[in-house]
């Protein structure tokens, strides 16, 4: 797949600034050219062309610091670090996404497997994929791109995860 669609700009870097939208039934709507504007080569290429980032070369893969993890694209809450663990791959991971609908899960029959492609609900943005090899209380791995996602450190979350027996 060319990369030469998405127009190469600098990464932004961890923000403890930056706001978390936690309103999970925003609908972000741009046209290609819009995304392509406005995110960086890398985010560009995961988020709206399905590609992925070589393993342990993202930023977040990691980090270990509190807050939530939210969509490069659109800035919607996705994951809380309090729900991210090491599985070893090279790709941040986590055990569940954030409280409500933050993520939409697709079959995906590409590259000859059966998979489960992960998405953000408010900009339809893809992010990476979920398996069933996680830990507990789940069992689901979130195996998620560092460039489908931004960082907000705090001390507390704002946003819970879902809650499992």
């Amino acid at each position: 797949m060319a990369l030469t669609s998405c127009q190469a700009q600098s990464q932004s870097s961890t923000s403890t600034e930056a706001s978390v939208n936690t309103d999970s039934t925003l609908n972000v709507s741009k046209s290609e050219a819009e995304w392509r504007e406005e995110l960086p080569h890398m985010a560009c290429f995961v988020l709206r062309e399905k590609g992925t980032e070589r393993a342990f070369s993202g930023e977040y893969w990691d980090n270990h610091e509190p807050g939530m993890y939210c969509c490069a694209g659109c800035g919607q809450a996705l994951f809380d670090a309090d729900h991210k663990f090491e599985s070893g791959t090279g790709w941040p991971s986590f055990f569940q996404p954030a409280e409500g609908t933050s993520v939409l899960e697709e079959s995906d029959d590409s590259w000859g497997m059966r998979r489960v492609e992960v998405m953000c609900s408010a900009c339809g943005g893809h992010l990476g994929h979920v398996f069933d090899d996680g830990p507990k209380p789940t069992g689901l791995r979130y195996c998620i791109n560092s460039a489908a996602l931004s960082f907000v450190q705090s001390d507390s979350t704002s946003v819970k995860g879902i809650q499992y027996d």
